[in-house]
């Protein structure tokens, strides 16, 4: 190997890593655009039925189905603006604006509370924690920065709602168009295998966002519901919350009912803490259980198994198995990933028994 080899076998290296190291930052630099394209994807997925519909039973043409249907989300997307996001607006900033002090000062009433009930049980708490300063470690000054932080968050999507139905109207109107390029794009030799694969890929995720929806407006109104029986302060923000923390398979639920519960009973200080505060803990305890199982035995088995054709056990695995590489987010984007790989692996590797296994049902 000669010294004019291997200096260029350098530079070539160097000059390779300049490249990735450019193409992460031009990835980081255009980060929100990449999300604007992800959810205007994910819309297409989900308004392509109505497209399709509107084409077979009403005979439309593809663009006034395209903007018919871009009209009927715009309609939804002007209804939540106007009649949910202000109630939600609004009781958050109730919450951001409450006295911290106050709030400090409740959280110690409510622990001094469960000292006494535990006392009055045989438990001696404050041998355990004799040594700890309990207010110390109070620090409630997150709460209006947490809700501020969504209120501010709200007041700005508008672009990005405007960029978003934007991009998803012309997937919808030219999804041929890129379809054909694709096709000029695509190797010979693998268009079939490929082709195949979008249009699985899409009727897949279709089902899977669209169950999606339906389970967390489902989730939505029974954590309202049982929130309102039991009387709790901002069930509504509570139960948007919880809801949106339902996102995240099995850790979310659990979250929300902590949460929940942890909200329910600062929000009755004042009370009695036996005959009031902790039966109103438990009962919305109970209540996000008993709406979790409904969940976990009717809404994710359709959504999750059904959908992307997926034992609930293989599933699992690979929620968990994505929660460990990448924490919450590997999580929420685990199934979809997952769906995507194993329609892949059915069509370009289908003579390997692992991916016969797996991909039996699709």
């Amino acid at each position: 190997m000669t010294s004019k080899t291997l200096s260029n076998g350098i530079l070539r290296a160097i000059g390779t890593i300049l490249l990735i190291a450019l193409g992460a930052w031009f990835l980081y630099a255009i980060q929100s655009i990449i999300i604007y394209l992800v959810v205007s994807l994910i819309l297409t997925l989900i308004c392509n039925p109505v497209v399709e519909l509107l084409k077979k039973k009403c005979r439309f043409n593809n663009t006034w189905a395209v903007i018919t249907t871009m009209i009927l989300l715009l309609i939804l997307v002007a209804l939540f603006i106007l009649m949910f996001v202000p109630l939600i607006a609004s009781q958050a900033r109730s919450l951001s604006l409450l006295n911290t002090e106050s709030i400090e000062e409740k959280v110690m009433l409510l622990y001094n509370d469960l000292n006494l009930y535990l006392l009055d049980h045989g438990i001696l708490v404050q041998d355990l924690f004799k040594d700890i300063d309990i207010a110390s470690y109070l620090n409630m000054n997150f709460i209006p920065s947490f809700f501020n932080g969504i209120l501010s968050t709200i007041s700005s999507i508008g672009i990005g709602v405007a960029s978003v139905l934007f991009i998803t109207f012309f997937f919808l109107k030219d999804k041929v168009t890129f379809l054909v390029g694709a096709k000029k794009i695509i190797p010979d030799n693998h268009e079939i295998e490929t082709l195949n694969s979008i249009a699985k890929i899409n009727d897949l995720l279709t089902r899977y966002f669209i169950g999606l929806i339906f389970q967390l407006m489902i989730v939505f109104i029974l954590y309202y519901v049982v929130l309102l029986i039991f009387g709790v302060e901002n069930a509504l923000i509570i139960a948007f919350i919880c809801a949106v923390l339902n996102i995240i398979p099995y850790v979310g639920p659990l979250i929300s009912s902590v949460l929940a519960a942890s909200l329910a009973m600062i929000g009755g200080i004042g009370g009695d803490f036996q005959t009031e505060i902790l039966p109103t803990a438990l009962y919305v305890l109970i209540g996000f259980y008993i709406v979790q199982l409904i969940d976990n035995n009717i809404s994710q088995p359709l959504i999750f198994s059904n959908s992307t054709k997926s034992h609930p056990l293989e599933i699992f695995l690979v929620i968990l198995t994505a929660g460990f590489i990448s924490g919450i987010l590997g999580m929420i984007v685990a199934v979809p990933l997952y769906t995507i790989i194993k329609v892949v692996a059915k069509e370009f590797f289908p003579d390997y028994k692992i991916v016969q296994v797996l991909t039996r049902k699709l």
